[in-house]
């Protein structure tokens, strides 16, 4: 005999809502709804799977309350954080989490000291004041980012910095390797797990490379706040709230100081091609420079824009124009974050850590998780 299981309409209408899809996509469910029929076991099964729901939650007798994020998450504009988020960042989040939870948990039982940067400043700081010692905590000079040869070193330079000083960087576009679960830029753009212990970053990988530079920054400024936060920081612009806009000054100022931008702005002020010009003299990306003349008032709201959305179109023909492919193991590498992948070999060959924990952990299997840790190797 088939066996049925009861469900509330009002949960299955909040399970599809949650998963921004209508009833049009599961026909079957109607019968539900209106309780002319009710699902088998395996039914609802993978109607769970489908609308990236727990099994258990569409047992319930009314939506649940307790799946907001774990961290304040801000939309461009807005003061106060918004309670929802879609299930593919929301579970983006809740991953990154439990690899936190488990580093933590493991630094401490190995007897590492907690970062002293973690929350070294409050909202009353000057933001000149933070980028500085973000620098100095770096062994960084003012305009850093000169040094490398391009952009993309640059990134990876700065990355490779934080990791050295106990900050996780995790670069995705996706849920985990689910490439049927992408993850907007337009939604969220990044977000920052701030600990005493291990700070984790997560930096959209669908976004354009100097956007994302930009992201790290602001990430960055929020660790040395002290605060957690997520964002879709649309256009480059934070939401309308004290802390987001102040990790946005010092992202600024961290990566284009206000004084050396002013004064090479004023060098080349009656070059045609200025943005592309400073872009490859800071080796920031344009996005970086049009934002900093935005700032400092040397280019209007309506420029800024108007540059944004030419900038974003052409990277969208670009990106429409790339192979889809890649290399497996280079993808995994930044989805992962070498740092925390260090810790995860260290743990399961010192037998603290099952094989089968580390492949939940990193989301690779027995095939490829040694694979990968040779590929580190090289």
């Amino acid at each position: 005999m088939t066996v049925r299981v009861q469900v509330k309409r009002e949960v299955i209408e909040w399970a599809l809502a949650r998963a921004g899809m209508d009833i049009a996509h599961f026909p079957e469910v109607l019968a539900w709804m209106s309780g002319e029929k009710q699902p088998t076991v395996r039914q609802l099964e993978h109607f769970a799977r489908k609308v990236h729901v727990p099994f258990g939650y569409l047992l319930l007798d009314a939506p649940p309350e307790s799946m907001a994020p774990p961290l304040p998450f801000f939309r461009t504009g807005k003061a106060n954080p918004d309670p929802w988020i879609s299930p593919n960042v929301y579970d983006s989040i809740m991953m990154i989490k439990r690899r936190q939870e488990w580093l933590r948990e493991y630094l401490v039982e190995i007897g590492s000291s907690p970062l002293e940067f973690v929350g070294k400043y409050d909202t009353t700081a000057d933001p000149k004041r933070i980028a500085h010692d973000m620098r100095t905590t770096f062994q960084l000079d003012m305009e850093w980012a000169r040094h490398f040869n391009n952009w993309n070193q640059a990134l990876n330079g700065l990355v490779k910095i934080a990791e050295n000083h106990g900050i996780v960087v995790v670069f995705n576009g996706v849920v985990g390797n689910n490439p049927h679960r992408p993850i907007p830029v337009e939604e969220c753009r990044g977000f920052v797990l701030v600990d005493a212990m291990v700070p984790f970053l997560f930096i959209n990988n669908n976004d354009f490379l100097s956007a994302k530079m930009f992201t790290l920054a602001h990430e960055l400024a929020h660790i040395w706040l002290g605060h957690s936060a997520g964002f879709d920081f649309r256009q480059l612009q934070p939401a309308d709230n004290p802390i987001e806009k102040l990790c946005d000054r010092v992202a600024a100022e961290f990566l284009v100081p206000e004084e050396s931008f002013t004064k090479v702005w004023n060098l080349n002020r009656s070059n045609p091609e200025i943005i592309e010009k400073l872009a490859r003299h800071f080796k920031v990306g344009p996005i970086v420079i049009a934002r900093r003349a935005l700032d400092t008032g040397l280019w209007t709201r309506e420029q800024f824009f108007d540059f944004y959305e030419s900038y974003k179109r052409d990277h969208r023909r670009i990106k429409a124009r790339e192979s889809s492919g890649g290399d497996f193991y280079a993808t995994a590498k930044k989805r992962i974050s070498e740092y925390f992948a260090r810790y995860i070999r260290q743990a399961v060959d010192a037998g603290d850590l099952l094989y089968r924990d580390a492949y939940r952990l990193t989301g690779l299997n027995r095939k490829t998780f040694d694979k990968f840790y040779e590929y580190l190797m090289h």
